[in-house]
């Protein structure tokens, strides 16, 4: 199993949910851990929680949206932490007004601003680092969405997640030969604020049954431990208690026309 310790990794979407599970599980195995999102507070939180457990974190704000934002936040990490070693794409969004019958052109632009942009603009700054360096993990937190068609999670962030697949497989495709590998992780549904989206409110009694963001931590505590020479491509995960499988509740009936 590969030492994380002294490994620099940077999380987006650290201050809340998977990305912070994801931060202070890295941080716990003696990663140094950048943490991106556009929430001082919430990034300051997560840094205080990692820091008072004996671990090392920065936090760097950001909008992954913003490309040239995206650029300048890998530099100041490499200046600051030293070489990315780990990158985990979590940062994503959802939006309410989220089927055809309903568009918002501009919802679907932010969505995939976020989404999709988001994750090539971070994989594109830390690549020339890593290839430099021979070896490098990208994890790209993509959706049961991404894999299988869902009405639940709607058009943009169905189309977005299945983007992240297709981008994922290409990293493996083109940057093996520099030792760089890709894990794109699917979770079924997973009990963070991104629930609060949905147009049916999901109750806490579903809630407790999903995923928790700590089992995608340990997902990716699994995917990172691995020695450099395996690459796991792909990981669909989700609840014992699928309701993908045993019926959700929360699809709201088709409009009247």
């Amino acid at each position: 199993m590969t030492e994380l310790t002294g490994k620099v990794a940077w999380v987006t979407g650290a201050g809340s949910g998977i990305g912070r599970a994801v931060a202070v599980a890295l941080a716990g195995e003696g990663a140094a851990v950048a943490l991106s999102g556009r929430r001082e507070a919430v990034l300051a939180d997560t840094a205080a929680e990692i820091e008072r457990a004996g671990g090392k974190a920065l936090a760097v704000p950001l909008d992954v949206a913003d490309r040239e934002a995206a650029r300048r936040a890998a530099g100041a990490i490499h200046e600051r932490l030293g070489s990315v070693g780990i990158l985990v794409n979590n940062a994503g969004v959802n939006v309410s007004e989220r089927h055809w019958h309903n568009p918002d052109l501009d919802q679907w632009d932010r969505l995939i601003k976020t989404n999709l942009n988001g994750v090539y603009y971070t994989i594109a700054a830390v690549l020339p680092a890593m290839r430099q360096g021979g070896d490098g993990l990208i994890v790209n937190i993509a959706s049961w969405a991404g894999r299988y068609n869902s009405y639940v999670a709607g058009v943009a962030y169905g189309a977005s997640k299945h983007a992240v697949l297709a981008l994922n497989a290409s990293l493996n495709m083109e940057e093996c030969r520099h030792g760089i590998r890709a894990c794109a992780i699917c979770p079924a549904e997973v009990a963070t604020p991104i629930l609060d989206k949905r147009p049916v409110p999901v109750s806490q009694d579903e809630r407790t049954k999903m995923l928790q963001p700590e089992d995608l931590a340990e997902t990716v505590l699994y995917v990172a431990r691995l020695p450099a020479r395996a690459c796991v491509n792909e990981i669909l995960i989700s609840p014992t208690a699928n309701r993908f499988f045993l019926g959700t509740p929360d699809v709201p009936p088709a409009p009247e026309r």
